[in-house]
Protein backbone atom coordinates (compact mmCIF):
# COMPACT_ATOMS: atom_id res chain seq x y z
CA UNK A 1 0.00 0.00 0.00
CA UNK A 2 1.12 3.56 -0.65
CA UNK A 3 1.94 5.94 2.19
CA UNK A 4 -1.54 7.43 1.92
CA UNK A 5 -4.02 4.67 1.16
CA UNK A 6 -6.32 5.14 -1.84
CA UNK A 7 -9.85 3.74 -2.02
CA UNK A 8 -12.10 3.58 -5.07
CA UNK A 9 -15.86 3.13 -4.66
CA UNK A 10 -17.16 1.56 -7.84
CA UNK A 11 -20.70 0.91 -9.06
CA UNK A 12 -22.55 1.09 -12.34
CA UNK A 13 -24.11 4.57 -12.29
CA UNK A 14 -22.00 6.32 -9.61
CA UNK A 15 -25.14 8.14 -8.52
CA UNK A 16 -25.98 6.55 -5.16
CA UNK A 17 -24.12 3.96 -3.10
CA UNK A 18 -20.62 4.73 -4.36
CA UNK A 19 -21.17 8.45 -3.86
CA UNK A 20 -22.36 7.83 -0.29
CA UNK A 21 -19.38 5.60 0.41
CA UNK A 22 -16.91 8.14 -0.93
CA UNK A 23 -18.49 11.05 0.96
CA UNK A 24 -18.65 9.13 4.23
CA UNK A 25 -15.07 7.91 3.88
CA UNK A 26 -13.81 11.42 3.11
CA UNK A 27 -15.44 12.67 6.30
CA UNK A 28 -14.24 9.76 8.45
CA UNK A 29 -10.67 9.75 7.13
CA UNK A 30 -10.18 13.52 7.41
CA UNK A 31 -7.63 13.63 4.59
CA UNK A 32 -5.72 10.52 5.65
CA UNK A 33 -7.13 8.43 2.78
CA UNK A 34 -7.40 9.44 -0.88
CA UNK A 35 -10.95 8.70 -2.00
CA UNK A 36 -12.41 8.26 -5.49
CA UNK A 37 -15.78 7.10 -6.76
CA UNK A 38 -16.74 6.14 -10.28
CA UNK A 39 -19.10 4.11 -12.38
CA UNK A 40 -18.81 1.78 -15.34
CA UNK A 41 -21.80 3.55 -16.97
CA UNK A 42 -22.29 6.81 -15.03
CA UNK A 43 -25.72 8.34 -14.70
CA UNK A 44 -26.53 11.93 -15.52
CA UNK A 45 -27.00 13.15 -11.95
CA UNK A 46 -26.82 12.05 -8.33
CA UNK A 47 -29.83 10.38 -6.77
CA UNK A 48 -31.72 13.22 -5.02
CA UNK A 49 -32.62 10.92 -2.12
CA UNK A 50 -28.93 10.14 -1.56
CA UNK A 51 -28.13 13.86 -1.59
CA UNK A 52 -30.89 14.46 0.97
CA UNK A 53 -29.80 11.55 3.20
CA UNK A 54 -26.25 12.87 3.39
CA UNK A 55 -27.45 16.46 3.86
CA UNK A 56 -29.11 15.25 7.08
CA UNK A 57 -25.56 14.67 8.33
CA UNK A 58 -24.25 18.00 6.98
CA UNK A 59 -22.49 16.36 4.03
CA UNK A 60 -22.94 18.45 0.90
CA UNK A 61 -22.69 16.66 -2.45
CA UNK A 62 -23.22 19.81 -4.53
CA UNK A 63 -19.71 19.58 -5.98
CA UNK A 64 -20.09 15.91 -6.96
CA UNK A 65 -21.38 14.32 -10.14
CA UNK A 66 -21.31 10.80 -11.58
CA UNK A 67 -17.86 10.02 -13.01
CA UNK A 68 -16.63 7.45 -15.51
CA UNK A 69 -14.17 4.88 -14.20
CA UNK A 70 -10.68 5.39 -15.60
CA UNK A 71 -7.80 2.93 -15.60
CA UNK A 72 -5.76 5.50 -13.65
CA UNK A 73 -8.31 5.56 -10.81
CA UNK A 74 -8.34 1.79 -10.54
CA UNK A 75 -4.58 1.34 -10.89
CA UNK A 76 -3.81 3.90 -8.16
CA UNK A 77 -6.33 2.42 -5.71
CA UNK A 78 -5.15 0.17 -2.90
CA UNK A 79 -8.71 -0.99 -2.23
CA UNK A 80 -11.60 -1.14 -4.68
CA UNK A 81 -15.05 -1.33 -3.11
CA UNK A 82 -17.65 -2.61 -5.57
CA UNK A 83 -21.30 -1.91 -4.92
CA UNK A 84 -23.73 -3.80 -7.10
CA UNK A 85 -21.53 -3.98 -10.18
CA UNK A 86 -21.80 -7.63 -11.00
CA UNK A 87 -20.13 -8.18 -14.36
CA UNK A 88 -20.52 -4.52 -15.34
CA UNK A 89 -17.35 -3.43 -13.51
CA UNK A 90 -13.93 -4.49 -14.75
CA UNK A 91 -11.49 -6.40 -12.57
CA UNK A 92 -7.94 -5.13 -12.15
CA UNK A 93 -5.49 -7.90 -11.21
CA UNK A 94 -3.52 -7.48 -8.03
CA UNK A 95 -6.00 -5.15 -6.34
CA UNK A 96 -7.72 -5.74 -3.02
CA UNK A 97 -11.46 -5.96 -3.71
CA UNK A 98 -14.38 -5.83 -1.33
CA UNK A 99 -17.90 -6.31 -2.64
CA UNK A 100 -20.38 -4.46 -0.48
CA UNK A 101 -23.78 -5.96 -1.29
CA UNK A 102 -26.21 -3.18 -0.50
CA UNK A 103 -29.70 -2.30 -1.65
CA UNK A 104 -29.72 0.11 -4.59
CA UNK A 105 -31.20 3.45 -3.45
CA UNK A 106 -32.57 4.18 -6.95
CA UNK A 107 -36.31 4.74 -6.81
CA UNK A 108 -36.41 4.55 -3.01
CA UNK A 109 -37.74 7.07 -0.53
CA UNK A 110 -35.56 8.96 1.92
CA UNK A 111 -36.85 6.70 4.69
CA UNK A 112 -35.69 3.66 2.68
CA UNK A 113 -32.31 5.25 1.89
CA UNK A 114 -31.39 6.05 5.49
CA UNK A 115 -30.69 2.40 6.47
CA UNK A 116 -28.50 2.00 3.35
CA UNK A 117 -26.56 5.13 4.35
CA UNK A 118 -26.22 3.86 7.92
CA UNK A 119 -24.88 0.48 6.75
CA UNK A 120 -22.37 2.18 4.45
CA UNK A 121 -21.17 4.27 7.39
CA UNK A 122 -20.72 1.14 9.51
CA UNK A 123 -18.60 -0.45 6.78
CA UNK A 124 -16.67 2.78 6.18
CA UNK A 125 -15.77 2.93 9.88
CA UNK A 126 -14.45 -0.64 9.69
CA UNK A 127 -12.44 0.21 6.55
CA UNK A 128 -10.88 3.25 8.21
CA UNK A 129 -9.88 1.11 11.19
CA UNK A 130 -8.30 -1.47 8.86
CA UNK A 131 -6.42 1.04 6.72
CA UNK A 132 -5.34 3.48 9.42
CA UNK A 133 -5.33 1.35 12.55
CA UNK A 134 -8.02 3.52 14.17
CA UNK A 135 -10.15 1.93 16.82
Amino acid sequence: MTTTPEVLFLCVHNAGRSQMGAALLRRAAQGRIIVHSAGSAPGEQLNPGVVAALAEWDIDLADQSPKMLTDEMAKSADVIITMGCGDACPVYPGKRYEDWELTDPAGRTLEEIRPIRDEILRRVDQLVAQLLGDS
